[in-house]
């Protein structure tokens, strides 16, 4: 992980402190009931939404897709192991970035997933550097 990007004061850092957080029964549970998945869903984005950006954007193994405000890594890791392409996933909180890093490792997908701490608005890559971009319930 690379980068300093400044992080938010007031209810926007309280908000972010819960990255730092394991998941708690109560949560998966309420993960399970509402998504139908136990996949560390932070963000509005559903699980058959999510299946429709594997068509949408192309992916497949080889292609390289960047997550922009990848939070603990939903959806960009199930995009992964779903259908093994390499991903980037950037966001400012590095302990949103830690989790998603052992979710990676947990699923046995830390050969294909990568993570930079960087703001949507200062990406550090190249022009052209990725197939395709997402970028769920961005703040």
């Amino acid at each position: 992980m690379s980068g300093n990007p400044k992080l938010p004061r007031g209810l926007l850092a309280d908000f972010l402190v819960g990255y730092g957080r394991p998941r708690t029964s109560a949560q998966r549970q309420v993960e399970r009931e509402v998504f139908g998945a136990d996949l560390g869903i932070t963000s509005y984005t559903t699980v058959a939404q999510a299946d429709a950006l594997v068509e949408a954007l192309r992916l497949g193994p080889g292609a390289r897709l960047l997550d922009v405000g990848a939070g603990a890594g939903w959806p960009g890791l199930y995009l992964a192991g779903k259908t093994g392409c390499q991903v980037v996933l950037t966001d400012v909180p590095r302990a949103a970035l830690r989790s998603a890093a052992a979710r990676a490792y947990g699923r046995g997908l830390d050969d294909i997933c990568s993570f930079a701490v960087a703001s949507g608005a200062q990406l550090p890559f190249r022009p052209r550097s990725f197939d395709a971009v997402v970028h769920t319930d961005v703040l």
